[in-house]
């Protein structure tokens, strides 16, 4: 189920993102990126809608999921 960001407290979407950003590890190019700009990145992903918040019911939990990879299949929408 996708979670719209104005549904979420700021301090709890920012812990989110800061959370998803931590644990993944992704690779920003060739230049080092500091947490607060990945953290403000993500956060313009999700207000352009190039990115969701997604809530699993099975696992109970939030994640970030990219529209290209958003599995409409499984009743996330």
């Amino acid at each position: 189920m996708i979670i719209p960001i104005q549904d979420v407290g700021q301090e709890t979407l920012m812990n989110i993102i800061e959370a998803f950003v931590l644990q993944e590890g992704t690779e920003y190019g060739e230049h080092d990126v500091g947490l607060a700009e990945k953290v403000q990145q993500v956060l313009t992903q999700l207000k352009s809608g190039e990115a969701f918040l997604v809530y699993s019911e099975l696992h109970e939990t939030v994640n970030i999921v990219a529209k290209g990879h958003l599995r409409t299949d499984e009743g996330d929408r």
